[in-house]
C-alpha cells in the first residue's frame, strides 16, 4: 500500500490581511498531480484543515471542490482526516455523511467510551491498512482517563486514549496488514515555529511522550508541528509540516509530503519506505534586511534592489528596523522605496536593542508578534516586568488557572 502524510492545510488563513486562496490552490493543483503521478492509495491528513474554528465559505469550498477532483483522478482513492486544535470537531463531523461518498473518513473527536470509532479499516484496491485516527485531543476528551494518584494528569489521558484505540486495532490487524497511528499534538522534542504555532498547553503539559504511539504502527502520522521531522529519532514516525510557510519564521523551511509505502515479503513480514516530496514554492517569504538591521538608508537601498519581476505571485516582504533609529520619516522612505515594487509589505518590526541588565528578556514593538507568544511566556513577562513582582516567580495556582482558562476557551471554539 502506498500512503501520502499530510497536514496543516491552515485553509482560509489570512496572511498579514493577504488571502492565500491562490497558494492553496496552487497546493491541491501539486497534490492532485502527485497523487496520479505516485499512484497513492490512501491520503492521510493529520489535522488543521482550516485555519480558523469557524472558516470561511470559500475555505470549505476548497476543501470540498479538492476531495471531489481527488476522487475524480483517483477513483481507488481513500482520505483519512482528523481533526486539529485549530477546527471545529462539530463543523467536521458535519460534513462526514457527504465526504462518506467520496471514500473520505472524518474524525473530529473521542470519545473513551467509544475508542472503536476512530479505527477505520482501509481496503481499496486488494489492499488492506488499518488507522488509528486520532484527533486533537482536549481535556474534557480524556477527562475520565487523566486520574492518577496526584491528581489529574493530561499526559496520562493521553496515553490512555492511544491504549484503547490501539487494543481495538490490534483485532482487526492481521500479519501483512499495516498499523498506522494518526495524531494531532506536539511530540517530546519537536522543534516548534516560533511564530506562527501555538504551544499545546493542557494541564501543564506541553508536550507528549512518543511512547504513547505503543511499538506495534508501523508509521505514526503526526501534525501540529509546521516544520517536517522526525520525532525520537524514529524514521517511522514524523510530522509532515504545513504545504506552505505559515508565518515569516518559516520562510526556510522545505515545506513537503511524506509517501510512505508498506511491502510484505514472503514472511509475511511488513517493510516501511518513507520518501520526501518537496512542495513547490507559490510566494516567496521575503524578511530584510537578512541578518542583523542596518541603518534606514541602507535598508531602503536593499528594498529598491529587490527584484521581484520573475514572481508569478507577488512575494511577501517584512521589514526589520533598530527602534532607535531617530529618523521620523522611516515609514515615508520605506514607502518609497517600494513603490512600483510587485510586494505584498507586511509592515515594520521595531526591534529594540537589549539594555546589558535586562538578560535577554523579549522585547515586542509589533503587537502581531505578541499575538503569536504562549500565554504562560506573557504572564511570566509580566511578573518579570512589574516593580512589585519583580524576581519572584508565577505561582502553580496561578499558572493552573490560566490552563482552565485556556482550555475551556479552545473547547468553547469546538462548538
Amino acid at each position: 500500500m502506498k500512503v501520502l502524510h499530510t497536514s496543516d492545510w491552515h485553509l482560509g488563513q489570512q496572511f498579514y490581511e493577504y488571502d492565500r486562496r491562490h497558494e492553496h490552490l496552487a497546493f491541491f493543483t501539486w497534490l492532485l498531480a502527485t497523487l496520479v503521478e505516485q499512484q497513492i492509495d490512501l491520503l492521510l491528513v493529520a489535522g488543521d484543515i482550516y485555519h480558523t474554528a469557524t472558516p470561511s465559505a470559500s475555505a470549505e469550498n476548497q476543501l470540498y471542490q479538492f476531495i471531489k477532483d481527488a476522487k475524480k483522478q483517483c477513483p481507488n482513492l481513500h482520505v483519512v482526516i482528523i481533526a486539529g486544535n485549530h477546527d471545529s470537531a462539530n463543523r467536521i463531523l458535519a460534513a462526514q455523511p457527504l465526504l462518506a461518498q467520496f471514500d473520505t473518513h472524518v474524525v473530529g473527536r473521542f470519545e473513551a467510551t467509544a475508542a472503536a470509532d476512530i479505527v477505520i479499516t482501509i481496503n481499496t484496491n486488494k489492499k488492506r491498512a488499518v488507522i488509528v485516527a486520532m484527533p486533537f485531543l482536549r481535556a474534557s476528551d480524556v477527562t475520565t482517563l487523566s486520574q492518577t494518584k496526584s491528581g489529574p494528569s493530561y499526559a496520562q489521558g493521553v496515553k490512555k486514549a492511544y491504549e484503547l484505540a490501539l487494543e481495538h486495532a490490534a483485532t482487526l490487524q492481521s500479519e501483512n496488514t499495516p498499523l498506522i497511528v494518526m495524531g494531532h499534538l506536539h511530540a517530546k522534542g519537536g522543534d516548534i515555529s516560533s511564530d506562527s504555532e501555538r504551544n499545546l498547553v493542557i494541564g501543564g503539559e506541553e508536550a507528549i511522550s512518543a511512547n504513547v504511539f505503543g511499538k506495534q504502527a508501523h508509521y505514526v502520522a503526526l501534525g501540529h508541528l509546521h516544520k517536517a521531522q522526525q520525532v525520537a529519532k524514529n524514521e517511522c514516525i514524523r510530522y509532515s509540516g504545513t504545504p506552505i510557510p505559515m508565518s515569516f519564521s518559516e520562510r526556510n523551511y522545505s515545506h513537503q509530503v511524506n509517501v510512505v509505502e508498506f511491502n510484505s515479503d514472503e514472511k509475511q513480514q511488513i517493510s516501511v519506505t518513507v520518501n520526501p516530496l518537496y512542495i513547490p514554492r507559490l510566494a516567496d517569504v521575503i524578511v530584510l534586511p537578512k541578518g542583523e538591521c542596518v541603518p534606514l538608508a541602507e535598508l531602503c537601498e536593499e528594498i529598491k534592489a529587490l527584484d521581484t519581476t520573475a514572481n508569478t505571485i507577488a512575494p511577501y516582504l517584512r521589514v526589520k528596523l533598530k527602534s532607535n533609529d531617530t529618523d521620523t520619516t522611516f515609514r515615508e522612505q520605506i514607502e518609497q522605496a517600494l513603490e512600483g515594487k510587485h510586494i505584498r509589505f507586511c509592515g515594520i518590526e521595531r526591534v529594540r536593542e537589549q539594555a546589558a541588565n535586562n538578560e535577554g528578556g523579549a522585547v515586542f514593538e509589533d503587537l502581531s508578534e505578541v499575538e503569536m507568544l504562549n500565554p504562560l511566556n506573557l504572564l511570566e513577562q509580566a511578573f518579570a516586568n512589574d516593580k512589585d513582582m519583580h524576581g519572584e516567580s508565577v505561582p502553580d495556582a496561578l499558572k493552573n488557572l490560566l490552563n482552565d482558562v485556556i482550555n475551556e476557551l479552545e473547547e468553547q471554539q469546538q462548538l
